[in-house]
């Protein structure tokens, strides 16, 4: 199938979501997971290496600096769903005000970094790269801080990993995932507002009801 923006984003409003099996094939089917996996942003897990890798990392962090650029690391593997079209469809979005990126650079050097779609305040993660230690778990802390001091409701990951259970996400039956959908789809939150984002604030901020 082939995908406007319009009907890529109506997918995401009632729950599913597009893959490729591969880089190289042009196909696009719906995935729509008995289980859901979601970031509960108030369970975000720091642990005592992580919290002195976000103090001393040197790191610095941008959202929406370089879009295509994490879009393109996170595509950059072996095994990858992300083909040319939902690339060009997540530029596409990107251009809307529906998918945010968040980078991790070390200098200039772009290093890691994670993007989603948003609707109203439902943050929905695609996918994340790292080219340093941790540094997409850096993302990923900075991240549920964003989404927290935004307004955020709802942080679906679409699956869960081993390493995103080991960060705080858990799983849930589609039934409540769908309820938790339209209650987020129906607030509004802000992914570009300005927030404060030293390390040691965020570190207090999402460890605090941890």
């Amino acid at each position: 199938m082939s995908l406007s923006p319009e009907l890529l984003l109506h997918g995401y409003s009632i729950g599913i979501f597009p893959m490729a099996e591969h880089r190289d094939d042009p196909e696009l089917f719906w995935v729509d997971p008995k289980f859901r996996g979601v970031f509960p942003l108030d369970g975000f897990h720091v642990s005592r290496s992580l919290a002195r890798r976000i103090r001393n990392c040197g790191f610095s962090v941008t959202i929406n600096r370089d879009f295509s650029g994490v879009v393109d690391g996170c595509a950059d593997r072996a095994d990858t769903w992300i083909n040319a079209e939902l690339r060009d469809l997540y530029r596409q979005i990107h251009h809307t005000g529906h998918a945010h990126s968040l980078e991790i650079w070390d200098g200039n050097t772009l290093v890691g970094g994670v993007y989603g779609v948003t609707l109203g305040a439902a943050f929905f993660g695609e996918s994340m790269f790292s080219r340093r230690t941790d540094a997409s778990k850096i993302a990923l802390a900075y991240l549920v801080d964003r989404l927290r001091q935004t307004g955020f409701q709802l942080f679906d990951t679409q699956f869960l990993t081993a390493h995103l259970a080991s960060l705080g996400a858990i799983e849930i039956p589609r039934a409540q995932y769908r309820q938790e959908l339209t209650e987020a789809i129906d607030a509004s939150a802000d992914f570009t507002a300005e927030v404060a984002q030293s390390p040691e604030g965020v570190i207090q901020r999402i460890t605090q009801t941890s």
